[in-house]
């Protein structure tokens, strides 16, 4: 079983929390239909570590960021909504 570490609650099985999309995505401003078709329905396919944003949904009931390999589902770190996660664009850990 999966363990994810809520920031607020500590280390919980996998099935109190749900996946809630991509934390990297910013929303475009209003009226540019155009980019906000993009920000909806256009996403990139990544096949290794991931910022996402989940919901410890039978704890505390608050988001938070994950980083998390998308190929093995490892999570190497969370974070407060706000909060920063190590920059694993290459591939290793460069906070």
């Amino acid at each position: 079983m999966l363990l994810i570490e809520c920031p607020w609650c500590g280390k919980r099985a996998q099935t109190e929390f749900t996946y809630e999309g991509d934390a990297t995505v910013k929303r475009p401003e209003d009226g540019d239909q155009a980019a906000f078709h993009a920000y909806v329905h256009l996403r990139e396919n990544v096949t290794q570590w991931h910022d996402e944003m989940w919901q410890h949904t039978a704890g505390c009931r608050r988001f938070f960021k994950a980083c998390r390999n998308v190929t093995t589902h490892e999570i190497i770190a969370t974070a407060k909504p706000k909060g920063d996660l190590p920059d694993m664009s290459s591939g290793k850990i460069t906070s």
